[in-house]
């Protein structure tokens, strides 16, 4: 199958991020003479998408998706997909296709340096991602063809509020106004009335859980121990579950822990950074409790919820993950990091080969010179400014990532043949 001519192109949205950052985008695709359409799976996708002409909702059962997928390619002569994660079943299914038909394939995701960024990439994101296979020479080699400074982070970001209740909102209505949508399954093992309560206890527990951060968080530093710190991810994350060797979150907590008794110097504690949006579904502080009493440190392990990852990290020794994004906090502040899954930052010159228990007794530094070159080749190329889930987010990301959707070449290729449009400056969107 041929694509449509350059002048035409035609955009199929699959499932985007909570909120109506897909369907805004779809409005300013439109904007150039594209034409755009969406596919809905159930009626979370369909509220967050007014346009009702472009709408196309998805009612068979799951195995008959490959098939209506086909046919809507041919139907409409798209030439572009569009999703948010690639790992979902559909999205997979859907990336397969379109590569066999040589459609492009816009795949956003969450900043690999957020919050401050979105990724945008062509294909494949984390450990489907160009980056995995890119060495750090050759970004360098195509860094010369720029001459573009590496922006800092702003001094206040953040849309956390604005991400829990978009994904509240979303399992709302797919609690209560699915009717239509009879085989919806989701891609995950909770039902979606579980996932919708999750989402309302943790938007009403912020006060609260805001307190109990902020005291544990002041304890560990004015303790006056050198400390390590275990950066958690959520259990059903899609890099978790399908760019590791893990399956469960205690299973890291256990090596961890087993690492910090057999290696740390006894005056050393741990403290394990639970992910923003933890909800509590896989009990990691219960785990937590149990494998320290196992290995004998209870008194010296930690645990915090959720909250910005700053405070802690300024005096963290090291930094432990399976593959979880806030590594390149770490990283960026010059702490030894060790890695159990695949990331886009894995790379050798700063993250540390070490066992798990020589890395705690004595953990080998970055290579910064290399960090901040990889760090200044992302953000030429598949970080974008901005947010998917606050008004000026949205705004500050729509300014940019339409051109590079538009554009022949992915990103990474844009840099290289210097076809990269000019980056907007990093500002403040809250």
């Amino acid at each position: 199958m041929c694509k449509a001519s350059k002048q035409h192109r035609v955009f199929l949205f699959l499932q985007g991020p909570h909120g109506p950052f897909f369907h805004r985008l779809a409005m300013m695709l439109r904007k150039t003479g594209a034409e755009v359409w969406r596919i809905g799976f159930n009626a979370g996708d369909q509220a967050f998408w007014p346009d009702k002409s472009s709408y196309i909702p998805f009612q068979k059962q799951p195995e008959n998706w490959a098939e209506v997928f086909l046919d809507l390619v041919q139907e409409k002569s798209v030439t572009d997909i569009v999703l948010y994660g690639d790992v979902r079943d559909i999205h997979a299914r859907a990336v397969q296709e379109a590569k066999r038909l040589g459609l492009t394939v816009h795949v956003f995701e969450e900043g690999y340096m957020r919050p401050y960024w979105v990724t945008y990439e062509r294909d494949g994101s984390n450990g489907h991602s160009k980056l995995m296979n890119m060495s750090i020479e050759r970004m360098r080699h195509t860094l010369e063809l720029s001459d573009m400074e590496a922006p800092l982070p702003p001094a206040h970001w953040g849309d956390m509020r604005q991400h829990v209740f978009y994904g509240a909102l979303y399992h709302a209505f797919v609690m209560f106004k699915n009717r239509r949508y009879r085989n919806f399954k989701p891609h995950r093992s909770l039902t979606v009335s579980q996932e919708f309560v999750l989402y309302l206890r943790r938007l009403l527990l912020m006060p609260f859980t805001w307190g109990e951060r902020v005291l544990e968080t002041q304890r560990i530093r004015m303790g006056g121990f050198p400390y390590h710190l275990a950066l958690m991810q959520l259990e059903h994350d899609s890099s978790f579950q399908k760019h590791s060797a893990f399956s469960r979150m205690s299973q890291f907590v256990e090596m961890v822990i087993s690492g910090f008794a057999n290696g740390a110097p006894g005056h050393h504690h741990l403290v394990f950074k639970a992910h923003p949006l933890e909800d509590g579904r896989g009990d990691v502080r219960k785990a937590i409790r149990q494998f320290a009493r196992d290995y004998g440190v209870s008194d010296r392990v930690h645990y915090v919820r959720g909250g910005k990852l700053a405070q802690l990290l300024n005096d963290a020794r090291t930094a432990v993950t399976v593959n979880s994004t806030a590594a390149q906090q770490a990283l960026w502040r010059g702490i030894p990091i060790k890695v159990f899954g695949d990331a886009v930052y894995a790379k050798p010159e700063f993250v540390s080969n070490q066992s798990l228990a020589e890395f705690f007794a004595t953990p080998t530094r970055p290579d910064m010179y290399a960090y901040k070159d990889y760090r200044r080749y992302l953000l030429e190329t598949s970080q974008v400014a901005g947010g998917f889930y606050s008004a000026r987010g949205r705004r500050q990301l729509l300014r940019q990532v339409v051109d590079m959707m538009l554009a022949k070449d992915d990103p990474y290729d844009a840099l290289r043949r210097g076809t990269a449009a000019p980056r907007q400056q990093l500002r403040i969107v809250q």
